[in-house]
Order: structure tokens, then C-alpha cells, then sequence
């Protein structure tokens, strides 16, 4: 009975230790992981609702179910990877900095929550001051869940950078790159190539050529600027073997003209109305 009730008490201390690892740790198993595959990317975020490329935009994104969200990132004078659009903070802040010429302690007196405030008419109690977060913050903040994963677009030459990040944060799983340089995806692929790639092209892009080099290097999908998609792209890229994106839908008339053409995957700045849209067809 004493060895009974020993082993039984070791097995509550594990059950014990096992749950304030899950509790406390800061990433999810992947183990029971299932990630959302709606073909929904929740472009800077759920953008229009917060403040673009912002933490309550991310969080958003991921709490109304958006399989991907979307983000940008520059590297700071201090080296920091740093998420934000633009070269400067001049469009979305109430100060304009020059974001590679400038340090992380510099940029956090910036309101990036500005403009979304001003146009949407809200009060700084509707609308609280945000500051430009860390890259690592927003991986970490993903990495917590196992439904939704995060597309990281370099806005300058920093993808060593930012695959060292996710290597370090063991956050390959939930992370993909996108963007339209090609230099920028292939060396993705070079330094990790399990991570996918979304690789966006204009409206005018020649398909034939994009599907060959995608298929060459190991792209997952083409993202196609919305004005330039047509059936017949639609379906040569399907037929190569790779995804179809279009980028950046906000009106519901095209959304729905881009599904019926066969569009795996649309970016939006209204993730939620897409989601409904999805839900409802």
C-alpha cells in the first residue's frame, strides 16, 4: 500500500509540473495542433479595426479565426526587427521617424495609432496609443496558439535576420514569408526550407515565367495583385501545383468574384467580413 500510494503522489507532482509548464510556457504544443486552412490573411492584422501592424490587430486577427495573418518588418538602427509598413512613421504616427536610421527606444515614443484614430473618428480612450512592436513579441504571442500562423514581409534586406528569430523561437511552424522580391524568398528557402513562401507579383506578371521559377525554388503560392487575376491564371497556377493568392481585397463584390474564379487565398484589411462571406456561400 506505501509503494501504492508513493507512486501515486509522483504522479500528481508530474501531473502538477506538467500543467504549470503548459500554463507559464510561452509556446503551445504542436502535438494536438490545428491550424486553420480558410484561406483568409488578415492583412497588418485585423487593420480595420485597429491600428495596422499593431498587437490588438494581431490579436484580433487570430481571436475572429483568420488562418494567416499578415505583417511587416524593418530592422532598426539598433538592430532590432521591428513591425511596421513604412520607411517612416509619418503616415501612421504623430511623429515622423526615419525607422532604419532611428533606435527601438527612439521609435516607442511614436502613437503608430494615430491616423487609424484620426480616420476613425475615435477618442484616445477608444483607441489607445499603440507603439511599434517587436517582431519577437508578435511570434511570441502567435506561438501561444495552434490555429492561426503569421506571414512576415521584409520591407528591406533582413531575412537572415528574421529566419535566425523564428530558428531561435523553434516558431517555424507557424511562420511563412512573403513579399515580391524574388532575391528575398529565394534566400528563404535557402536558409529554411520548410518555411513557406507566398510570393506576390503585380497585376501585369507573366504567369508562364512565375510559375516556372516558383515551381524551381520551392514557392507554396503566387499572390497576384487583385486587378490582374483572371480564370485562366487561376488555373494554370492550380494546375502547376501551387496555391493562388490575390492581394488586397476589401470589397465584397471582388471577394466573391475572386472566389468564383477559384482564389485559394485572399489578403484583406476586413478579415471578419470575408470569414462571414465564407461562411455564408
Amino acid at each position: 500500500m506505501a509503494l501504492v500510494r508513493l507512486f501515486s503522489l509522483l504522479m500528481l507532482i508530474i501531473c502538477i509540473g506538467s500543467k504549470v509548464i503548459a500554463d507559464d510556457g510561452p509556446v503551445a504544443s504542436l502535438e494536438s495542433s490545428s491550424f486553420l486552412n480558410n484561406g483568409v490573411t488578415a492583412h497588418r492584422g485585423n487593420s480595420s479595426e485597429f491600428p495596422e501592424n499593431t498587437l490588438p490587430a494581431f490579436k484580433s486577427g487570430i481571436e475572429i479565426g483568420a488562418d494567416w495573418i499578415e505583417l511587416d518588418v524593418f530592422v532598426t538602427k539598433d538592430d532590432k526587427l521591428v513591425v511596421i509598413h513604412d520607411r517612416t512613421t509619418q503616415r501612421v504616427g504623430d511623429k515622423n521617424l526615419v525607422v532604419p536610421d532611428s533606435t527601438y527606444n527612439q521609435l516607442l515614443i511614436v502613437d503608430v495609432a494615430t491616423d487609424f484614430r484620426k480616420r476613425m473618428r475615435k477618442t484616445i480612450d477608444e483607441c489607445p496609443m499603440q507603439k511599434i512592436p517587436l517582431l519577437e513579441d508578435v511570434l511570441k504571442i502567435v506561438m501561444k496558439q495552434n490555429r492561426t500562423r503569421v506571414s512576415i514581409q521584409p520591407k528591406m534586406d533582413c531575412v537572415a535576420q528574421a529566419v535566425a528569430l523564428v530558428k531561435r523561437l523553434n516558431a517555424e511552424s507557424w511562420v511563412g514569408l512573403n513579399d515580391g522580391n524574388l532575391q528575398y524568398m529565394i534566400e528563404v528557402k535557402r536558409l529554411a526550407s520548410e518555411i513557406p513562401v507566398f510570393w506576390d507579383r503585380g497585376a501585369d506578371t507573366n504567369i508562364d515565367e512565375d510559375i516556372q521559377i516558383a515551381n524551381q525554388h520551392g514557392f507554396e503560392i503566387l499572390v497576384l495583385h487583385q486587378s490582374g487575376v483572371t480564370s485562366e491564371k487561376v488555373q494554370k497556377v492550380k494546375t502547376a501545383g501551387l496555391d493562388f493568392g490575390a492581394w488586397t481585397v476589401n470589397e465584397c463584390t471582388t471577394m466573391e468574384t475572386l472566389l468564383d474564379m477559384g482564389v485559394d487565398r485572399l489578403y484583406t484589411d476586413h478579415p471578419r467580413m470575408l470569414l462571414k462571406l465564407k461562411m455564408d456561400r
